[in-house]
C-alpha cells in the first residue's frame, strides 16, 4: 500500500464534495485525508485528496475522478515537486508546574499557544505530516485532551504546472 496525494480544480457548486466522496466510497477506495476551499477565482474550488492503495488502484481513483462532471483537472502531487502543509490543533492539560516545558517544546516547533486555561492549553502547529507526527510524539507523556488535523493542503512548486481555465 502507497499513499498519492491528487490535487483537483473543481467547479464550486453544490454537492460536488459530496459526489467526489461517494465515489470513493462506492468503489471501496479509501481517502486518507480530503481538503477543500475555495481558489482566488470564486467559480472553482481546489480539493486535496490523499488516497492510499496499490499501484492499479491509485491509477483507477485518478482516471475515475477525471470523469467526474465538475472535474476541471487533477493531478498528482509528487512529494519532490510539490509543497504539503497541515494544520493541527492540539489541547493538552496542563497544570502550572507543567506549562513551561510544553511550552518550551512547542517553541522549537515553532508552534504558536493559543488558549491558556487553568488546566490545559491549545497548541497550533502547521507543517507537513512528518513534522506533526513528531510534535505529537514529543507530547507523549502529556495528557492531550482533545486533537483536531485538517489534512494535506499542497500546490505544486513553480509555475509549470498551474491549471488555466477560461
Amino acid at each position: 500500500m502507497q499513499k498519492k496525494v491528487f490535487q483537483l480544480l473543481v467547479d464550486n457548486t453544490s454537492g460536488v464534495l459530496s459526489r467526489i466522496s461517494g465515489l470513493f466510497s462506492r468503489r471501496g477506495y479509501n481517502i486518507e485525508s480530503i481538503t477543500a476551499g475555495v481558489t482566488a477565482d470564486p467559480r472553482f474550488t481546489r480539493i486535496t485528496i490523499v488516497a492510499s492503495g496499490d499501484d492499479e488502484i491509485l491509477e483507477q481513483i485518478e482516471k475515475q475522478v477525471a470523469k467526474l462532471v465538475d472535474v476541471r483537472d487533477i493531478k498528482e502531487l509528487k512529494p519532490e515537486e510539490s509543497v504539503y502543509r497541515e494544520l493541527i490543533l492540539i489541547k493538552v492539560r496542563a497544570d502550572a508546574g507543567q506549562r513551561q516545558s510544553i511550552i518550551a517544546v512547542s517553541d522549537i516547533f515553532r508552534a504558536k499557544i493559543i488558549d491558556v486555561a487553568p488546566e490545559s492549553l491549545i497548541i497550533e502547529l502547521t507543517g507537513n505530516q512528518q513534522k506533526i507526527d513528531a510534535f505529537i510524539g514529543l507530547l507523549d507523556g502529556y495528557e492531550i485532551l482533545e486533537l483536531a488535523r485538517t489534512g494535506i493542503a499542497g500546490l505544486g512548486r513553480g509555475i509549470e504546472n498551474i491549471t488555466y481555465i477560461e
